[in-house]
């Protein structure tokens, strides 16, 4: 896999972005609607662009024998695996909102998903953009998530 040589963010309104990446955000903030938070109040969706244009949901859920609950992101792509299709992932976005306060920032993924999101880059073979957004506000969008999101992860020299 191709590795960029500069770390590669930025932050972008929302109506600046293809219509592609706009789509992916809604779908992420749809998935918000079935997280299972009833803990944290806080819900979270993904939505993972594969190749062909389908689009994979997940979100976060909640177990009160804590830790037994899963993101979103990891629920989305533990799913894309089963599935057979992680060479296919090229795009994942992550919204989230909270019913105590609005989100107003980006919101990005936990340690344990920024190491499963590197190892699914390293099936597809590509660097994945990711883009993230709480309920409103600017987007942060990353490509590469190795290099931007975890670059001392854990990698089959380990």
């Amino acid at each position: 896999m191709k590795q960029s040589k500069f770390i590669h963010y930025q932050y972008i309104p929302e109506d600046e972005l293809p219509g592609d990446e706009v789509h992916l955000l809604e779908s992420a903030m749809q998935a918000t609607e079935n997280a299972y938070s009833p803990y944290s109040e806080f819900q979270v969706g993904a939505a993972v662009l594969l190749e062909g244009g389908e689009i994979i949901l997940g979100n976060n859920q909640e177990n009160r024998a804590y830790p037994s609950g899963m993101c979103a992101e990891r629920t989305a792509l533990y799913y894309i695996g089963a599935i057979g299709k992680a060479s296919q992932i090229r795009k994942i976005a992550i919204r989230a909102k909270c019913k105590n306060a609005p989100v107003l920032r980006p919101v990005t993924p936990c340690g344990a998903c920024r190491q499963v999101m590197v190892e699914y880059e390293e099936q597809a073979q590509r660097e994945i953009v990711v883009l993230m957004m709480g309920e409103t506000g600017n987007v942060l969008k990353i490509t590469g998530i190795k290099a931007c999101l975890m670059p001392f992860s854990f990698d089959a020299d380990f």
